[in-house]
């Protein structure tokens, strides 16, 4: 069926969308897909800067790009603009929800959970509602998460509840990264087991919504070949990763690093126990890997 269904997609100009796309990893998705596709295929390139954007989008078209390169503003913040752009574009082949807010190691976490929060987090169930449902058949729908999201990075109490909140719904995933946000405000986040870092509650999180939504729709999605997943891309060369690790020279390029999930995104098939899963050079990170309370 994961055949048929890519073949299906094949005979229509494609679309692919990949938020975060202005620099980094992002912008090294966007390239890669373009070189790819098919000249009659589309590939979104978006951001919030529309400067920022439109001067990518140009730069990756005036490369080796095959297919079409178009700039689109979308701040992932903005839930009415995420549902505006999955209406006018109705069906989707290829969707990469990349967009990330930085952190920086000597901020202080209220000051820069809001923003964590609301661009990593309430982005991707926004992300996962607007496009799942609107995937063709053969279509993937990648988070870009981390390693760090595996709930053995927890407090075991915390662990539980994301848990528990991945085997409900979105909405109770939601309901506890709010609960998270307030906890970092409030001063009580470590001794609740969220720990200080904002990074690892928040990939957490990302996976627990992917999670929610696959137990939800796997089956039918497995038989009409659409891929749901978190994806960890390892250890990126950005100026985003810089400020957090001293030695980066076992970091790949932004380019070295988009291979793998472009090559998975345009596959004729994959591994359905890829689905729903965290999963990093093609092999299944295990979510509760290491827990004690909650395996």
């Amino acid at each position: 069926m994961a055949q048929r269904g890519y073949v299906q997609a094949m005979t229509a100009s494609r679309i692919a969308l990949v938020t975060g796309a202005n620099q980094g990893l992002g912008r090294a998705l966007v390239e890669r897909l373009a070189l790819r596709m098919a000249p009659q295929d589309r590939v979104l390139l978006t951001g919030r800067d529309p400067d920022r954007v439109h001067a990518a989008a140009a730069a990756v078209a005036a490369g080796p790009a095959t297919a079409r390169v178009e700039g689109r503003v979308l701040d992932v913040r903005d839930g009415d603009a995420i549902a505006a752009l999955a209406a006018e574009l109705d069906e989707v082949d290829v969707v990469v929800s990349n967009a990330a807010a930085r952190m920086t190691p000597a901020a202080d976490p209220a000051g820069e959970v809001d923003a964590v929060a609301e661009t990593n987090n309430l982005a991707t169930s926004r992300m996962l509602r607007a496009f799942a449902p609107r995937l063709r058949p053969g279509g993937r729908l990648i988070i870009v998460a981390s390693a760090l999201g595996t709930l053995d990075r927890l407090g075991d109490a915390a662990a539980g509840r994301f848990a528990a909140a991945a085997a409900e719904d979105l909405e109770a995933v939601d309901a506890l990264v709010a609960d998270w946000r307030r906890a970092v405000h409030d001063g009580r986040a470590e001794h609740e087991g969220y720990g200080t870092w904002l990074n690892i509650p928040s990939k957490v999180a990302q996976v627990a919504a992917v999670r929610a939504v696959a137990r939800e729709r796997r089956a039918a999605d497995l038989a009409e070949g659409k891929l749901v997943m978190a994806l960890c891309p390892g250890l990126v060369d950005t100026g985003a990763s810089r400020p957090w690790f001293a030695d980066m020279s076992q970091a790949q390029s932004p380019a070295e690093a988009a291979r793998r999930p472009v090559d998975l995104a345009l596959a004729g098939t994959f591994d359905p126990a890829l689905y729903g899963e965290l999963v990093q050079f093609g092999k299944v990170i295990a979510w509760g890997s290491g827990l004690r309370a909650t395996a």
